[in-house]
């Protein structure tokens, strides 16, 4: 079964295309670029919208939820922001079988129905901060669509928050940057820089735009999650004014920021294997399947199945959440069974056999390490926490290694040219740049892609410009990206 997975070494996008289909996470929709996200994916999507989730309410933030329709006068109301999504929307010209006096754009992205919302119900300071985040769908025709990177319409978050000051919308921003690192480290294994864009990288609209960079298997980029200060653009555009303290009239300072299902795309070119997906334990929907194994249909049904069952609610009790299954599928091959879950990514197997019963053991296999040993049924529940966390750990690690291995440190424009040319090394490359938006479009053109993915924050060293030669440039981390 193996053999449906083209190994990553051989083909790294047809790999990532057979882990998907072979763990059964997403299909092609009938809708050119979109995608059916099958119940194995979204259980993920589930899993990492829940961690999400709680950390927004626990800084301050509620849910709400805004139209999929959008008056196209709205978007045309902020310059920046028409300009860079014009081309990507959807429009709707016509409904109930007659032309609309003015179309309708399909949400790109909610700011601007947002701004217009937020000046009908901010008045005075008092009204303020709105702390808003909304889980939907967007939709941005895309001409070269991928799975989980970058379908038509896909699914996300999207904070917008108003604020009466600009530093507390200054604030905002770095604070939900700080939890999307950290989110993405703990929970998703994924080590990413973060850092600020450059004025090409910009959100349409925004005055400053920052994001977590994390590096794929393949040395590539993937921008896994962006937060926007907007200054007061969007809130000029749709006068979100209020009455401040000194009785004067002022502009409220927003914000926003977003992650999407293609962090689900970031774990499988992260982590997963060519045997098919690896899940790190914290996200996992199932954390430990568990096969009952016999040919003998007594002892299954009168003492491996109640084994088995009795087995997965400890487990579960130590999980918190009902999180691991019993496989019953016995008129599969064992072998079958195994590479079931083993190409879902599921961590953790527990073998339950005949010769397991008699001893009072269980074989567990760990998915990273394929590493297998016999637990006793005492030990079990401790064992396995154990291997969740270390796999947690281990998975992060392993990235890490891996991104650090591949981040070279490059001085000149020729050395820029050999690591991103058809016979160079890739990743990232960290230099320092002070050049105008022009040369970081000439610095793409000759390295065929390669462009500045953030101005670190926790760097603040200088040196000479990687393109002009002069001193006291900002350090940048370059990479071709998706």
């Amino acid at each position: 079964m193996a053999k449906n997975i083209t190994p990553k070494e051989n083909n790294f996008s047809q790999w990532y295309l057979d882990v998907i289909r072979a763990a059964e996470m997403a299909d092609y929709a009938p809708v050119r670029g979109c995608m059916v996200v099958r119940p194995t994916g979204y259980a993920i999507w589930e899993h990492i919208q829940s961690v999400f989730d709680r950390a927004f309410k626990e800084t301050g933030h509620v849910n709400a939820y805004f139209p999929l329709l959008i008056p196209n006068s709205f978007l045309e109301k902020e310059a920046k922001h028409v300009e860079g999504f014009a081309p990507e929307c959807a429009v709707v010209t016509h409904a109930g079988g007659a032309e609309l006096e003015e179309p309708y754009v399909v949400r790109p992205t909610s700011e601007t129905v947002i701004g217009h919302m937020y000046s009908q119900w901010v008045h005075s300071w008092r009204d303020l901060p709105i702390l808003i985040n909304q889980w939907c769908s967007v939709m941005r025709w895309e001409k070269r669509p991928r799975l989980f990177l970058r379908t038509s319409e896909f699914l996300w978050q999207e904070g917008h928050t108003a604020h009466a000051t600009r530093e507390e919308a200054v604030e905002e921003t770095m604070k939900m940057l700080e939890v999307y690192k950290n989110i993405m480290q703990n929970e998703l294994a994924l080590p990413v820089l973060y850092g600020e864009k450059s004025m090409n990288e910009r959100f349409p609209g925004a005055d400053n735009t920052y994001s977590c960079e994390a590096m794929m298997g393949d040395k590539r980029a993937l921008q896994a999650g962006t937060s926007h200060f907007l200054g007061q653009n969007f809130a000029k555009a749709f006068e979100i004014d209020f009455q401040d303290k000194d009785g004067g009239t002022s502009y409220a300072w927003t914000t926003s920021w977003g992650v999407s299902t293609r962090l689900i795309g970031a774990i499988i070119m992260t982590h997963a294997d060519n045997d098919g997906m690896v899940i790190p334990p914290r996200i996992a929907p199932v954390k430990a399947a568990i096969i009952p194994l016999s040919t003998n249909e007594a002892k299954l049904s009168d003492e491996l199945e109640p084994m088995a069952s009795d087995t997965a609610r400890k487990l579960n009790a130590m999980l918190g959440a009902p999180e691991t299954v019993v496989d019953k599928r016995y008129h599969e091959r064992p072998a079958d069974r195994f590479f079931h879950h083993l190409q879902r990514g599921v961590p953790i197997r527990i073998e339950i056999g005949e010769r397991e019963l008699a001893e009072g053991v269980v074989t567990l296999v760990r998915r990273d390490t394929a590493a297998k040993e016999k637990v006793s049924l005492d030990a079990l529940t401790e064992r396995a926490r154990d291997v969740l966390a270390d796999m947690q750990t281990s998975l992060y690690e392993k990235a890490r290694a891996f991104r650090d291995s591949n981040t070279h440190d490059v001085s000149n424009m020729e050395e820029m040219k050999e690591l991103f040319g058809k016979e160079g090394r890739g990743g990232f490359a960290r230099a320092y740049f002070s050049g105008s938006d022009e040369d970081e479009g000439e610095i793409k053109y000759v390295t065929g892609g390669a462009t500045i993915r953030c101005l670190p924050l926790d760097d603040d060293s200088t040196g000479k410009c990687v393109y002009t030669g002069k001193e006291g440039a900002r350090r940048a981390i370059f990479a071709k990206a998706y």
